[in-house]
């Protein structure tokens, strides 16, 4: 499926991610290392193509001048041509992958997609066409390890004394407690990823939200993902165990130099112990060793990640919509719901609360 249609001085080409070459692959590639952008695996072409297999609206708009690739805009198309960002729901960081100084008008990009909305909950900073569109710029917490393990726990101890301290004694009493602890950074253990799988499931009822792992298609990528080898874009098992059986693991994807903390989760039945935190240093001591030089945390609020992080990045949220009746019903469908979630998000005493109800839902539930 090929379609062509014109941006003024660019020819486009509406194609399934299948339809990608190696060539193309090779062109996105490129021009996403002369932007300058940090090397995230959601804007590498290999996690369009792995969502392209398991969600049959995905498309990629090629940009050409004079027969080159100078630009891709991956998506996902539905009914009454309401878009949203490829993989939006799972995806860290969204939008274009532009040569620069291509200038784009994001509703005439839409238009030419056949496309009445565009919706984005973590567009990476410096997405000129989609920013002035944002209802909202959120920090994305990152570590950044590119000097070493060591260099980022001295910086630890001086920011976040205690936290580094409590992690290292909750590990020591796990060993005194439980047994051994053993740390494995990229594993490929069938049994712990559905033993992730099947904590995180639970932590979602628990606390009221949506259950990733309950929608095929997520638990699909997932595995595509966990049986990569593209170098700029594979899925990582970390796993702590202890006696000899997984107590925590993180499924996350890697490119070359940056890793983003994607799925985390623990057994509850060791929780005074820590065990998700334990991960996280040992994973980061790991990751440091074997070329990674950013863990990216992903935007929401967590008292961990404010422990860990050494700066924030900016990510944005919010839709792109034309004047015609999917725009309109995009618009209706999301945007009292999103203004609703920013009042609630912007006053923490509110957002507490909101927080419990939500976790009084699950347990009503029986998560």
């Amino acid at each position: 499926m090929t379609q062509e249609a014109e941006l003024p001085g660019k020819r486009v080409l509406v194609l399934r991610p299948h339809e990608l070459g190696p060539n193309d692959q090779k062109m996105w590639r490129e021009i996403r290392t002369e932007s300058g952008a940090p090397a995230n695996p959601f804007l590498d072409p290999a996690f369009t193509m792995a969502v392209g297999q398991v969600r049959r609206g995905a498309r990629v708009a090629v940009l050409q001048d004079d027969g080159a690739p100078v630009g891709f805009f991956p998506y996902e198309t539905g009914t009454l041509g309401r878009g949203r960002a490829i993989g939006l729901g799972v995806s860290d960081s969204q939008g274009a992958v532009l040569r620069p100084g291509i200038r784009l008008d994001a509703r005439r990009l839409l238009r030419v997609c056949g496309l009445s909305s565009f919706e984005f909950d973590n567009l990476e900073a410096g997405q000129g066409a989609f920013v002035p569109h944002a209802a909202e710029e959120l920090p994305s917490p990152v570590v950044d390890i590119g000097e070493g393990f060591e260099a980022y726990t001295r910086r630890l101890r001086a920011q976040s004394p205690g936290f580094l301290r409590q992690t290292l004694a909750k590990e020591r009493k796990l060993v005194r407690q439980v047994g051994e602890v053993r740390f494995v950074y990229d594993v490929r253990d069938p049994g712990a990823l559905r033993a992730l799988m099947e904590w995180k499931s639970a932590q979602y009822r628990r606390t009221g939200r949506r259950d990733r792992f309950a929608q095929e298609w997520i638990t699909r990528l997932v595995g595509l993902l966990g049986e990569s080898e593209e170098p700029e874009c594979r899925g990582v098992l970390s796993v702590l165990y202890t006696a000899g059986r997984p107590v925590a693991a993180h499924f996350g994807l890697r490119s070359r130099t940056v890793l983003s903390w994607w799925f985390p989760a623990y057994d509850r039945a060791y929780a005074k112990y820590s065990p998700g935190l334990v991960l996280q240093l040992k994973m980061l001591q790991a990751a440091a060793a074997d070329g990674i030089e950013t863990l990216d945390l992903g935007s929401g609020p967590a008292r961990y990640k404010e422990s860990l992080k050494t700066r924030d990045l900016r990510v944005y949220e919010g839709a792109v919509v034309r004047a015609v009746p999917g725009g309109a019903a995009h618009w209706l469908g999301r945007e009292p719901a999103r203004a609703a979630r920013r009042f609630v998000r912007n006053r923490p005493r509110l957002a507490g609360a909101a927080a419990r109800t939500l976790e009084e839902v699950g347990r009503l539930r029986g998560g």
